[in-house]
């Protein structure tokens, strides 16, 4: 298959949506049977490459993972393979607990998005790329140019542009048995949200307004002129106190502050499928849908949308 690299011309280097969400797990191949079990198609394992540093070598990581592609954006489930090679940071992550601790923006223009960080006063020294096989070791590699925000306590906070992404949304993995088709938002919890709350809206370059269950939400605009699997309808990330997590996610208890709580995905048929397919699970009725708890969603919480 023919690859090429997709770039929108122009644009202020703002975050535009939610690219993806990420699971962090000591070993994931558990959590990507329960994500088959939930009705997602799941793409095939891959092992992560990368430089650690933007000037060093390409070099096999000890990480690897699976994805549930929607057509706009996804959730990815991410652990270690091999422990005796680089861990790009999941031991640190799980060490806190496993879960979400993984949120991903998309922009259109990567070197725009630097040049606005540094503006902002965040150390970015350079754009990050990482990368990995799409169906076989020796086959086509999925490239990322990324932007992290280093060292913050919320988890891997970053910036993103897919350099290949019709490697990544093929339409084989985009069907899915619980008629998923978006990442509608994610919710982080925190002792002080104001401080995560500010710190994601310099990344993002997106301001922040008040969320009706308290705290922030960071309403990112989307862009319809996105490339395949890019978030084109708005998206947004929640910002919440502890004392508000109940009215978002019921009965969720709090692993360790901050943390990626859970996050919201749109079905395109108002949730018959999921309900179907899992009426047999101990789902919980939330705000936004129907709840998987984080007992049976690899340590976060999962919404199907009505």
């Amino acid at each position: 298959m023919a690859t090429r690299e997709i770039r929108e011309p122009g644009m202020s280097g703002a975050a535009t949506g939610l690219d993806h969400v990420g699971l962090c797990l000591a070993d994931p191949r558990p959590v990507w049977a329960v994500y088959e079990a939930l009705g997602f198609t799941l793409s095939p394992a891959a092992r992560q490459s990368g430089r650690r540093t933007p000037d060093s070598p390409v070099e096999p990581y000890g990480t690897g993972n699976r994805c549930a592609l929607f057509r706009e954006g996804y959730v990815e489930i991410l652990g270690i393979l091999d422990p005796g090679l680089f861990d790009n940071g999941v031991k640190r992550f799980v060490a806190r607990y496993e879960g979400a601790h993984i949120i991903a923006l998309a922009v259109a223009d990567e070197q725009a998005a630097l040049a606005r960080l540094r503006r902002a006063g965040i150390d970015i020294p350079g754009v990050s790329h990482l990368e990995r096989p799409v169906d076989a070791p020796d086959g086509p590699r999925a490239r990322f140019a990324r932007l992290p925000v280093p060292e913050a306590p919320e988890g891997r906070l970053q910036l993103i542009r897919h350099l290949t992404p019709e490697l990544v949304w093929q339409d084989r993995w985009l069907e899915h048995a619980n008629r998923a088709v978006a990442l509608e938002s994610v919710t982080l919890v925190a002792a002080e949200p104001a401080e995560s709350a500010a710190r994601l809206s310099r990344l993002a370059g997106v301001a922040l307004e008040p969320d009706p269950a308290d705290g922030f939400v960071l309403p990112l605009p989307g862009d319809p002129a996105a490339p395949v699997g890019g978030p084109k309808r708005p998206t947004r990330i929640r910002i919440l106190p502890p004392d508000a997590l109940g009215t978002v996610f019921p009965g969720v208890a709090v692993p360790a502050l901050p943390f990626i709580a859970g996050f919201v995905i749109r079905t395109d048929d108002g949730n018959a499928a999921a309900r179907r397919l899992l009426g047999h699970l101990p789902l919980r009725a939330a705000p936004e849908g129907l709840m998987v708890p984080p007992e049976l969603a690899g340590g976060a919480a999962l919404v199907f949308a009505e």
